[in-house]
């Protein structure tokens, strides 16, 4: 049975390790021990924001081995609605493939539910098409066109 919780200070450098864990996260994030203050930092900001949930998942030995991020927007349209939002969802390399990805969904879907949420969304890289295919398994689809603006720094 997997316990899924809100993350606390001590977890991160285990997120941080999972974001960083693949060809695309590699490229973005700046895993090193010790990690840098601007993660801490960021959690304090979401661990202070009531409508940001940062969780973690552990094992049977209380290990770290998945985390993802559910966000809650407010809206006026859907006539003040809820939107959720999910990011940066992650399994530990060896323990992938084992359906833990699902459950951590679950979760999240129930979650959403409970906070009245009217829609739970999320985006996925192109070039992650097995992360496509994984979420239209758990039954979302692909309604609209997503577009970003990357500021440089």
């Amino acid at each position: 049975m997997l316990n899924i919780r809100k993350a606390n200070r001590n977890d991160i450098p285990f997120i941080v390790e999972m974001l960083a864990d693949d060809k695309l996260g590699k490229l973005r994030e700046d895993y090193k021990l010790p990690l840098p203050e601007k993660y801490y930092k960021a959690f304090e900001n979401i661990f202070e924001d009531q409508n940001q949930a940062l969780m973690v998942v552990e094992d049977q030995s209380n290990e770290v081995i998945g985390t993802l991020q559910l966000s809650f927007i407010q809206y006026l349209t859907y006539q003040g609605g809820i939107r959720a939002q999910i990011e940066a969802v992650r399994i530990r390399k060896d323990q992938r493939g084992k359906g833990l990805g699902k459950q951590m969904f679950q979760w999240a879907i129930e979650h959403a539910r409970t906070k009245n949420a009217h829609v739970l969304q999320l985006t996925t890289d192109k070039k992650r098409p097995e992360a496509l295919k994984f979420y239209e398994t758990l039954g979302f689809k692909a309604t609209h066109e997503g577009m970003k603006l990357h500021f440089t720094k």
